[in-house]
């Protein structure tokens, strides 16, 4: 429950970050404009982005017969969420994660990479496939889409204000309510900066969510912990190749860690994961 408030509060951060540097760039006619834009184009992307993201992983569908097992894994812990069976794709990486994708439950997958499957034990690698459940069954997919347009909105407004002061159509203070020169210039650096930190800050509180929902799917808190352990530890030694607009989607970050990595991480700390998961 606390997971949840705080994605609720953090929705209506980033909903105010949105309304204030809507009026400040470009008024009420500039913030609809760039929400309606970035409303068409994650509209796009919700409906597609299960396809490209199976496309950009290298990930391949494997039938009953090619992975009887898995099936059978994916097939019982589905059941225990209640809900329907998704598609089962493999992806030919050695190092081990995974990650869920699909608009609802009805049009969803779950990928494991070959990797996974060799160094995870059953409880383990059911407490990882139970977490990609918990993302399907939280409807994260959705989540993300709206925050994401919200985020993509503000960062649309920035860029037309710096357009238009740039050929000299800066507003002055009364226009449209608009926050003039000033108001303009620092909303072009903090608006987007600020969106960008709450939309991680939301991605991170979708991650410890599914930890727990997984955990009530598998029955097995330890079990996911170990398994976060193990895959923490291989992807630091050997990071996949992935494109980094896929990254999020994994269950531990697949991408080694940069200057403020914590601050704009679409995952929380493993330790910190681990720790909620032993509390269970």
């Amino acid at each position: 429950m606390t997971n949840i408030i705080k994605t609720g509060l953090l929705m209506a951060a980033l909903t105010a970050v949105f309304m204030v540097a809507g009026q400040a760039l470009g008024g009420s006619g500039g913030m609809f404009f760039a929400l309606i834009l970035a409303l068409g184009m994650n509209f796009f992307a919700y409906w597609f982005s299960d396809k490209a993201a199976l496309k950009m992983s290298g990930a391949r569908e494997v039938s009953q017969a090619d992975s009887p097992d898995l099936h059978q894994m994916v097939t019982v812990l589905a059941s225990r969420a209640g809900l329907p069976k998704p598609r089962v794709y493999m992806i030919h990486q050695d190092t081990p994660n995974a990650f869920a994708t699909g608009r609802n439950p009805d049009h969803a997958a779950v990928a494991v990479t070959t990797g996974l499957l060799q160094i995870l034990n059953n409880d383990e690698l059911e407490g990882v496939l139970a977490h990609e459940l918990g993302h399907i069954k939280n409807r994260d997919i959705l989540i993300s889409s709206i925050a994401a347009t919200m985020a993509g909105a503000i960062s649309y407004m920035a860029s037309m204000a710096q357009w238009t002061m740039l050929f000299g159509g800066g507003r002055s203070d009364d226009d449209h309510g608009g926050g003039g020169i000033i108001g303009s210039l620092a909303m072009m650096i903090l608006a987007p900066l600020g969106a960008s930190i709450i939309q991680m800050a939301i991605s991170r509180s979708r991650e410890y969510l599914a930890d727990a929902t997984g955990a009530a799917i598998c029955g097995h808190p330890r079990s996911l912990a170990s398994a976060l352990q193990r895959l923490e530890s291989f992807n630091r030694r050997q990071p996949m190749d992935v494109n980094p607009a896929t990254a999020q989607m994994y269950i531990v970050n697949p991408l080694t860690g940069g200057l403020f990595a914590n601050l704009f991480s679409t995952h929380p700390p493993i330790q910190e994961r681990i720790r909620r998961l032993t509390a269970l």
